[in-house]
C-alpha cells in the first residue's frame, strides 16, 4: 500500500463515527469508554470482540448477521481496518466500531464483565520461541480475556496454524480451562458449529482452496 493511500484512509478514519483511536497514554490514565461502552453504541446490548481484526471483514460479517449485537474490532493497523469502518458507515451498520489499540493494553479499554465473546481469527501465530510474548493466547492475554469478560463469556479462536491451535489446547488444557469444542480441520468435520464455518475471511477462503486445513477452538476461562 502507498503511502498517500495510507494517509487518505488515516484522515478518514479520524473523522468516521465507528472508529475510536485513543492515544496510549489516554488508555493508561484512564479510557472515557471504558465501562461505557453502551454509551457509545447508544445500547445495552451484548458486546462482541474481534481481536487483530485486519481489514474487518469478520468484524462486519458478524454484525451484518446479528443487528442486536455489538461488535467492535480492536486492531493497531488502522489502514488496514479501514476497510472494514468504511463498509459499516455505506451499510449504516450501527452496531459496529473499530478500536486502534495494542491488544496487550485491552484489559485497560473494557471494564470487567464488559465483553459476552471474543473471537480471535488467524492471529499471528509467532512460532519463534522469543515471540511467545507477543502470542495472542499465552496466559497473560488469556488472564487480561478473563477480566472483561462476563462469567459465562466464550473465547473463540480460529486459525489457519496448527502450531498456534495445539499451543492453545495444551496451555488451556494444563490449566484446566473449559474446552467446549475443538477440531483440527472444522470444514471436514459434520459436528463443527455453524458459528465457526459460516462466516470465512477472504484469506480463509483461498486456504480452504487450496485445501488448507483450518482449526477452531471454542472456550471458557475459569481462573
Amino acid at each position: 500500500m502507498g503511502s498517500k493511500n495510507k494517509l487518505k484512509r488515516f484522515r478518514e478514519n479520524e473523522i468516521f463515527q465507528n472508529v475510536i483511536q485513543p492515544t496510549r497514554e489516554e488508555v493508561l490514565n484512564g479510557f472515557n469508554l471504558k465501562g461505557k461502552w453502551n454509551t457509545f453504541f447508544k445500547n445495552n446490548n451484548p458486546i462482541v470482540l474481534e481481536l487483530g481484526c485486519g481489514k474487518g471483514e469478520y468484524t462486519v460479517a458478524l454484525a451484518r448477521k446479528k443487528p442486536n449485537i455489538n461488535y467492535i474490532g480492536v486492531d493497531i493497523k488502522g489502514a488496514r481496518f479501514w476497510r472494514g469502518a468504511k463498509t459499516g458507515i455505506e451499510e449504516k451498520l450501527i452496531n459496529i466500531a473499530f478500536l486502534r489499540t495494542q491488544i496487550e493494553l485491552i484489559d485497560l479499554c473494557f471494564a470487567i464483565n464488559e465483553i459476552s465473546e471474543i473471537w480471535i481469527t488467524f492471529p499471528d501465530p509467532q512460532i519463534k520461541y522469543t515471540r511467545t510474548i507477543h502470542r495472542l493466547t499465552n496466559i497473560d492475554f488469556l488472564k487480561k480475556y478473563h477480566t472483561i469478560l462476563i462469567n459465562d463469556g466464550i473465547v473463540h479462536l480460529k486459525t489457519d496454524s496448527e502450531f498456534m491451535h495445539g499451543y492453545t489446547l495444551g496451555l488451556l488444557t494444563g490449566l484446566k480451562q473449559e474446552i467446549l469444542y475443538a477440531h483440527h480441520h472444522i470444514y471436514n468435520n459434520n459436528e463443527s458449529p455453524k458459528e465457526a464455518i459460516n462466516t470465512q475471511t477472504f484469506y480463509e477462503k483461498q486456504y480452504l482452496e487450496k485445501n488448507k486445513a483450518i482449526t477452531y477452538i471454542k472456550f471458557r476461562l475459569n481462573f
